[in-house]
């Protein structure tokens, strides 16, 4: 859970976590080339979005060209931004944000997450697994949404932990769950693994992207268990076609 960027990064303004550099998926960084911090299943990630029948990036795009705004206000997308920017739109189905990517390693502990590679890392998510453990950033896709706060309530649209996400970059599409927290301020940030599997640089210091993300999570639409990747890709498949008309 972020809850300690905003302290921590006023104490540390020069802190990268805004690398725009989007590499392919088999990049070297923490974790790539196998071992406990590779993503399991990556080709099966990959895959996404391949199939003909599954809606593709531009469509997905097509429907969230204009805000209805849902947030009071906007949100900052670090705590060092000078402005307000980014609010969350309201759709019949989804809500949605565009904003940039940075890269959340809180949880559990792997080669790819953990004090050395991540110097905000925190053993901790605000969601757990079935097992009531902290989630795998390296190994579960997931979006960080902001805390309750005044701007918006994640939970008056409702979703939860677990609820289903689409996340666009570029031409990708790619589906995780909601799984961390932020501070109530700040949106724009999702694991390792969701990162890897859309071709952003995953490392939690220097990776992310600056802008070009698109953010679709889907109301009523929890699965469980929540570190199911199989079931989030799926379902989250089925409700972006839905989502595009098909």
């Amino acid at each position: 859970m972020r809850t300690r960027m905003l302290a921590l990064m006023s104490a540390a303004c020069g802190a990268a976590l805004l690398g725009a550099a989007a590499l392919p998926a088999s990049a070297t960084g923490p974790g790539a080339g196998g071992g406990p911090g590779q993503e399991p299943g990556t080709a099966e990630v990959g895959a996404a979005g391949t199939d003909a029948t599954e809606a593709t990036a531009a469509e997905l795009l097509a429907e969230v060209r204009g805000c209805a705004r849902i947030s009071k206000g906007a949100y900052r997308t670090d705590s060092g931004s000078p402005r307000a920017t980014v609010p969350v739109c309201d759709t019949t189905d989804a809500v949605f944000w565009k904003a940039d990517m940075d890269i959340d390693c809180d949880g559990r502990r792997t080669r790819a997450c953990n004090r050395k590679t991540d110097p905000y890392f925190l053993p901790e998510t605000a969601f757990q697994s079935s097992r009531g453990e902290p989630l795998d950033s390296a190994v579960l896709p997931h979006v960080v949404v902001p805390g309750p706060g005044k701007v918006w309530d994640y939970r008056k649209s409702g979703l939860t932990g677990g609820s289903v996400v689409a996340v666009v970059y570029r031409d990708r599409v790619r589906y995780g769950v909601i799984g961390d927290t932020s501070p109530t301020g700040i949106i724009g940030e999702a694991s390792y693994a969701m990162a890897r599997a859309l071709g952003i640089d995953p490392d939690p210091s220097t990776g992310g992207a600056e802008s070009g993300v698109t953010y679709i999570a889907f109301k009523d639409s929890r699965v469980s268990p929540i570190e199911s990747r199989e079931r989030a890709r799926s379902r989250g498949a089925e409700l972006a076609r839905e989502f595009v008309g098909r």
